[in-house]
């Protein structure tokens, strides 16, 4: 079966998070402040990515988090980060593939005194008009979106493991939490992201707070 969001891709273009964020919302979607609404509309053309340039300010991670982290890292690598820091840089690129219906997003952090960490997930419809955002492996959850404030709110309702087409929920226990995700905006070209994972029996797993504003190109555009 054809996604819905597919259906609606022409010849050249690529999806938008906008567009699915829009149909998801319904009338919510007016409620977003412009900015938002206009970040999320833009399309990444296929190869031709939209880049973000930002920090973060606070990188967390619980004993839970670290072990949980560092198990699932030759999975997920990049998904779920088994270290503490802040105040390092990090590149956001939000790309589409020739006649693919997902969105696709690359952050690269660049913590200090270690390794870059490239992490890449996608985000897609389903049939039944979810939002579901894949990690790696098949897995993924399914989000839930909100508007509150003028600010975009994720929340997961359910991880999965996609095999051979089929989704089977895993059980809450063992997965690092609940996901929150809010989206302020700031300025028209800046906004700031705060992410965190609670889980129900070991309490906040993972954090993530950052500042990111729209760049023409990446940095490292040269290299």
């Amino acid at each position: 079966m054809v996604d819905s969001l597919a259906a609606r891709i022409t010849p050249g273009s690529g999806p938008s998070e906008g567009e699915l964020f829009k149909k998801i919302l319904g009338s919510a979607w007016q409620g977003l402040h412009p900015d938002i609404r206009r970040r999320f509309d833009k399309n990444p053309l296929p190869g031709k990515a939209l880049h973000y340039l930002g920090a973060l300010s606070e990188l967390r991670c619980s004993r839970f988090g670290k072990l949980l982290g560092h198990l699932t890292q030759p999975l997920i690598q990049g998904a779920l980060i088994p270290y503490c820091d802040a105040g390092f840089p990090v590149e956001i690129q939000v790309y589409a593939r020739p006649q693919d219906p997902a969105i696709y997003k690359q952050r690269i952090y660049r913590l200090h005194g270690r390794r870059p960490i490239r992490f890449t997930s996608f985000m897609r419809e389903s049939e039944r008009g979810e939002v579901l955002e894949y990690v790696g492996m098949g897995l993924g959850m399914k989000l839930v979106l909100s508007v509150e404030n003028g600010s975009l709110h994720f929340q997961s309702n359910g991880y999965f493991w996609e095999v051979l087409g089929f989704r089977i929920p895993l059980p809450g226990l063992f997965t690092p939490g609940k996901t929150f995700l809010w989206h302020h905006n700031e300025t028209p070209e800046r906004f700031n992201i705060r992410i965190e994972i609670r889980h129900w029996l070991m309490g906040t797993t993972f954090t993530q707070v950052g500042v990111f504003e729209e760049a023409a190109e990446p940095k490292a555009a040269a290299a």
